[in-house]
């Protein structure tokens, strides 16, 4: 059911509760129409501060991350061939997909690291963050970044996965072009950027499948299970799940569900993209309050990652946990 957007704004939080940031106009450009606004902030945003290396011009089309998603891909359907079907496969695939899923991305990349929506001890957030790179979907520094410039400029000509060009452009076309957001990533990560294992992380993110994939060959072959069938239902299977899974709250979450509450961009809840992505399906929500640790508001929106945070929070691990102000009133709003 659809619900009319709400055209209030929430109230004022406290300081360690979410509250939607307000916009900021670059100097000069308030006369500008909001399309024309938006691309002028974004360009802002991509020239670096003195000091500071000017990025690299994007260069059209990005052949290496197409070659290396068709590869990917043709792996995981040789890892659909009988012969590598077992339950110890996919247990593999299970377990590694709620450790890089639950706790790498929606946990770790996304409401912890982008969203600061909580603070834990920095060897748990590094932890975290080691569970998102293993998910090959880039290092901490650049997802955040990308995530961060995603929010200041969701659904304009500026978003990178902007939902007006079409499903397939949001869901994985934007990766295989230029992305003129990525000369935005150093100057909102200077926080993450100051960490020397984040920097690192950043640029060998990919080399971390080298240990998983011997350590999967190792069990399944004193198990008896097939060291390939594990490495291959437990890396190329489980990262094409896993990516169009998380590729699918940027486009399906803005086409195909509920609307709750006006974030200014076409988000939407959607059950069944909350139920494959451990809660980040309750996409509009998000988008509305996006420092909050809890995307999924009241019982009928189950948020598996909040439950995560919860218990982090129990056991105290876990400070900090930004919510928004009129939690209640915005729980009471989802339908």
């Amino acid at each position: 059911m659809t619900v009319t957007p709400r055209q209030s704004t929430p109230p004022k939080a406290a300081p360690a509760q979410a509250q939607r940031p307000p916009s900021r106009r670059p100097a000069g450009v308030a006369h500008l129409a909001p399309a024309a606004m938006a691309l002028e902030q974004a360009r802002a945003l991509h020239r670096p501060r003195a000091g500071q290396p000017v990025p690299e011009a994007p260069k059209g089309t990005r052949w290496a991350t197409i070659g290396f998603m068709a590869v990917i891909h043709a792996l995981a359907l040789v890892a659909l061939l009988p012969r590598f079907w077992s339950l110890p496969a996919l247990a593999s695939l299970l377990v590694l997909y709620w450790v890089t899923g639950c706790l790498g991305v929606t946990l770790g990349y996304h409401r912890l690291l982008a969203h600061r929506a909580l603070r834990v001890p920095q060897w748990l957030e590094r932890v975290f963050a080691t569970c998102g790179a293993l998910s090959c979907q880039h290092g901490p520094i650049d997802w955040a970044g990308l995530h961060r410039h995603h929010h200041k400029f969701s659904d304009t000509d500026a978003d990178h996965h902007n939902s007006h060009r079409g499903f397939w452009w949001s869901h994985m076309g934007w990766m295989f072009e230029e992305i003129p957001a990525m000369a935005a990533v150093p100057r909102l990560t200077g926080d993450l950027q100051r960490d020397p294992y984040y920097r690192w992380l950043n640029t060998n993110f990919l080399l971390l499948q080298i240990p998983v994939g011997l350590l999967l060959f190792w069990i399944g072959s004193v198990t008896g299970a097939g060291g390939w069938a594990l490495v291959l239902w437990g890396i190329p299977l489980r990262l094409v799940v896993l990516y169009h899974c998380t590729w699918l709250v940027n486009s399906a979450t803005h086409c195909w569900g509920s609307v709750s509450h006006d974030s200014g961009d076409q988000s939407r809840n959607n059950p069944w993209v909350a139920a494959l992505t451990f809660g980040e399906g309750w996409h509009n929500n998000h988008h509305a309050y996006p420092h909050s640790a809890r995307h999924g508001f009241g019982a009928r929106q189950f948020d598996l990652t909040w439950q995560h945070i919860r218990l982090l929070r129990a056991l105290g691990l876990a400070t900090q946990v930004r919510l928004p102000a009129d939690a209640g009133r915005a729980s009471q709003a989802v339908i």
